[in-house]
Protein backbone atom coordinates (compact mmCIF):
# COMPACT_ATOMS: atom_id res chain seq x y z
CA UNK A 1 0.00 0.00 0.00
CA UNK A 2 1.32 3.37 -0.84
CA UNK A 3 1.59 6.33 1.52
CA UNK A 4 -1.59 8.84 1.68
CA UNK A 5 -1.80 11.36 -0.16
CA UNK A 6 0.12 14.59 0.81
CA UNK A 7 -1.91 17.15 3.09
CA UNK A 8 -1.66 19.98 0.48
CA UNK A 9 0.15 20.46 -2.90
CA UNK A 10 3.84 20.18 -3.37
CA UNK A 11 6.47 20.86 -5.72
CA UNK A 12 9.22 18.43 -6.24
CA UNK A 13 12.90 19.90 -5.57
CA UNK A 14 14.65 16.45 -5.54
CA UNK A 15 15.17 13.19 -6.18
CA UNK A 16 17.29 10.75 -5.03
CA UNK A 17 17.50 7.34 -6.49
CA UNK A 18 19.70 3.90 -4.91
CA UNK A 19 19.45 0.93 -6.71
CA UNK A 20 21.22 -2.28 -5.16
CA UNK A 21 21.99 -5.74 -7.25
CA UNK A 22 23.73 -8.93 -5.86
CA UNK A 23 25.62 -11.56 -8.15
CA UNK A 24 26.70 -14.85 -7.85
CA UNK A 25 30.31 -15.32 -9.66
CA UNK A 26 31.03 -18.39 -11.30
CA UNK A 27 34.69 -17.97 -8.84
CA UNK A 28 32.10 -18.85 -6.27
CA UNK A 29 32.02 -14.97 -4.64
CA UNK A 30 29.39 -12.72 -4.46
CA UNK A 31 29.41 -8.99 -6.30
CA UNK A 32 26.86 -6.25 -4.22
CA UNK A 33 26.51 -3.23 -6.42
CA UNK A 34 25.08 0.04 -5.59
CA UNK A 35 24.21 3.05 -7.48
CA UNK A 36 23.32 6.41 -6.07
CA UNK A 37 22.25 9.48 -8.04
CA UNK A 38 20.57 12.87 -6.81
CA UNK A 39 19.22 15.10 -8.93
CA UNK A 40 17.16 18.17 -8.90
CA UNK A 41 13.92 19.18 -11.04
CA UNK A 42 14.74 22.97 -11.79
CA UNK A 43 18.47 24.40 -12.46
CA UNK A 44 20.30 24.09 -9.51
CA UNK A 45 23.32 26.73 -8.52
CA UNK A 46 26.24 24.20 -6.91
CA UNK A 47 29.23 26.74 -5.58
CA UNK A 48 31.38 25.17 -8.17
CA UNK A 49 28.38 25.99 -10.89
CA UNK A 50 25.01 25.20 -11.94
CA UNK A 51 23.45 22.11 -12.80
CA UNK A 52 20.53 21.80 -15.14
CA UNK A 53 16.98 20.18 -13.94
CA UNK A 54 17.14 16.30 -14.37
CA UNK A 55 21.15 16.35 -14.40
CA UNK A 56 23.00 14.33 -11.70
CA UNK A 57 24.97 15.90 -9.35
CA UNK A 58 25.96 12.89 -8.04
CA UNK A 59 25.93 9.64 -9.37
CA UNK A 60 28.52 7.43 -7.72
CA UNK A 61 28.74 3.56 -7.92
CA UNK A 62 30.20 1.09 -5.07
CA UNK A 63 30.49 -2.50 -5.12
CA UNK A 64 31.90 -5.40 -2.65
CA UNK A 65 32.85 -8.90 -3.38
CA UNK A 66 32.32 -10.97 -0.29
CA UNK A 67 32.89 -14.91 0.30
CA UNK A 68 30.59 -17.30 1.74
CA UNK A 69 31.06 -15.95 5.07
CA UNK A 70 30.75 -12.66 3.98
CA UNK A 71 33.89 -11.26 4.76
CA UNK A 72 34.43 -8.77 2.13
CA UNK A 73 37.27 -9.88 -0.51
CA UNK A 74 37.17 -6.80 -3.03
CA UNK A 75 35.91 -3.11 -2.89
CA UNK A 76 35.48 -0.69 -5.50
CA UNK A 77 33.99 2.72 -5.67
CA UNK A 78 33.41 4.98 -8.88
CA UNK A 79 32.20 8.89 -9.05
CA UNK A 80 30.81 9.67 -12.32
CA UNK A 81 28.89 12.96 -11.33
CA UNK A 82 30.04 15.29 -8.21
CA UNK A 83 29.42 18.74 -7.04
CA UNK A 84 33.21 19.48 -6.57
CA UNK A 85 35.12 17.62 -10.10
CA UNK A 86 38.39 16.92 -9.52
CA UNK A 87 38.26 16.81 -6.05
CA UNK A 88 34.94 14.53 -4.71
CA UNK A 89 36.75 11.32 -7.55
CA UNK A 90 40.39 11.89 -5.34
CA UNK A 91 38.47 9.68 -2.58
CA UNK A 92 37.36 6.48 -4.08
CA UNK A 93 40.25 4.89 -3.67
CA UNK A 94 39.88 4.65 -0.05
CA UNK A 95 37.14 1.88 -0.22
CA UNK A 96 39.60 -0.98 -0.58
CA UNK A 97 40.26 -0.27 2.80
CA UNK A 98 37.02 -2.27 2.99
CA UNK A 99 38.88 -5.29 2.19
CA UNK A 100 38.87 -7.69 5.53
CA UNK A 101 35.80 -6.39 6.97
CA UNK A 102 33.62 -9.08 7.91
CA UNK A 103 29.70 -8.23 7.49
CA UNK A 104 28.72 -9.29 10.91
CA UNK A 105 27.90 -6.83 14.40
CA UNK A 106 30.36 -4.00 14.55
CA UNK A 107 30.56 -3.64 10.68
CA UNK A 108 29.24 -0.30 10.95
CA UNK A 109 31.81 1.31 13.05
CA UNK A 110 34.47 -0.12 11.37
CA UNK A 111 33.30 1.23 8.26
CA UNK A 112 33.06 4.26 10.02
CA UNK A 113 36.27 4.38 11.68
CA UNK A 114 38.05 3.69 8.19
CA UNK A 115 35.60 6.00 6.41
CA UNK A 116 33.53 8.16 7.77
CA UNK A 117 33.59 12.23 7.85
CA UNK A 118 36.55 13.23 5.46
CA UNK A 119 38.09 9.80 5.24
CA UNK A 120 35.73 9.22 2.67
CA UNK A 121 32.35 10.25 0.68
CA UNK A 122 29.43 11.12 2.73
CA UNK A 123 27.30 9.51 0.13
CA UNK A 124 29.07 6.35 -0.76
CA UNK A 125 30.13 5.26 2.71
CA UNK A 126 26.22 5.76 3.17
CA UNK A 127 25.76 2.96 0.35
CA UNK A 128 28.29 0.75 2.74
CA UNK A 129 25.16 -0.34 5.18
CA UNK A 130 23.01 -0.81 2.08
CA UNK A 131 25.18 -3.03 0.42
CA UNK A 132 26.03 -4.94 3.59
CA UNK A 133 22.03 -5.87 3.74
CA UNK A 134 22.08 -6.29 0.06
CA UNK A 135 24.82 -9.01 0.20
CA UNK A 136 22.54 -10.94 3.07
CA UNK A 137 20.04 -10.99 0.75
CA UNK A 138 22.14 -12.12 -1.92
CA UNK A 139 23.25 -14.75 0.32
CA UNK A 140 19.70 -16.30 1.38
CA UNK A 141 19.90 -19.59 0.28
CA UNK A 142 23.29 -19.60 -1.32
CA UNK A 143 24.83 -21.02 1.87
CA UNK A 144 24.02 -24.55 3.65
CA UNK A 145 22.51 -24.75 7.29
CA UNK A 146 24.67 -25.94 10.05
CA UNK A 147 21.96 -28.06 12.17
CA UNK A 148 21.96 -26.63 15.61
CA UNK A 149 22.90 -23.08 14.67
CA UNK A 150 20.67 -20.06 15.07
CA UNK A 151 19.99 -18.65 11.66
CA UNK A 152 21.57 -15.37 10.87
CA UNK A 153 18.19 -13.78 10.51
CA UNK A 154 16.97 -14.11 13.64
CA UNK A 155 16.39 -10.85 16.20
CA UNK A 156 17.82 -9.01 13.37
CA UNK A 157 14.35 -7.53 12.65
CA UNK A 158 11.09 -6.73 15.03
CA UNK A 159 9.10 -9.72 13.10
CA UNK A 160 12.12 -12.20 13.49
CA UNK A 161 12.70 -11.80 17.13
CA UNK A 162 12.87 -14.90 19.16
CA UNK A 163 10.41 -13.80 21.58
CA UNK A 164 7.38 -12.94 19.17
CA UNK A 165 5.11 -14.83 17.59
CA UNK A 166 6.78 -15.57 13.75
CA UNK A 167 9.39 -17.15 15.56
CA UNK A 168 7.42 -19.17 17.86
CA UNK A 169 5.31 -20.27 14.39
CA UNK A 170 8.33 -20.78 11.78
CA UNK A 171 11.65 -21.31 13.48
CA UNK A 172 10.15 -23.02 17.04
CA UNK A 173 13.18 -24.59 18.08
CA UNK A 174 14.49 -21.22 18.41
CA UNK A 175 11.59 -19.22 20.40
CA UNK A 176 12.25 -18.11 23.74
CA UNK A 177 9.31 -16.23 24.39
CA UNK A 178 6.04 -16.80 26.77
CA UNK A 179 5.08 -21.09 26.86
CA UNK A 180 2.46 -21.91 24.27
CA UNK A 181 -0.96 -22.79 25.40
CA UNK A 182 -2.15 -26.32 24.55
CA UNK A 183 -3.40 -25.22 21.52
CA UNK A 184 -0.30 -23.81 20.33
CA UNK A 185 -0.61 -20.04 20.29
CA UNK A 186 1.47 -17.64 22.45
CA UNK A 187 -0.59 -16.17 25.72
CA UNK A 188 -1.98 -12.87 25.67
CA UNK A 189 -0.02 -10.29 27.53
CA UNK A 190 -1.53 -9.20 30.76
Amino acid sequence: MPLPLPACPRQPLHHRTITMHGYKRDDGLFDIEGHLVDHKDDDFRLTSGVRSAGEAIHSMWLRITVDTSLTIVDAMAVSDAVPYTGQCGLITPEYKSLIGLSIRPGFTHQVQERLGGIRGCTHITEMVSSLATAAFQTLAGQRAHKPDTKPYQLDRCHALRTDGPMVAKYYPEWYRGPAKTDTGAEPLPG
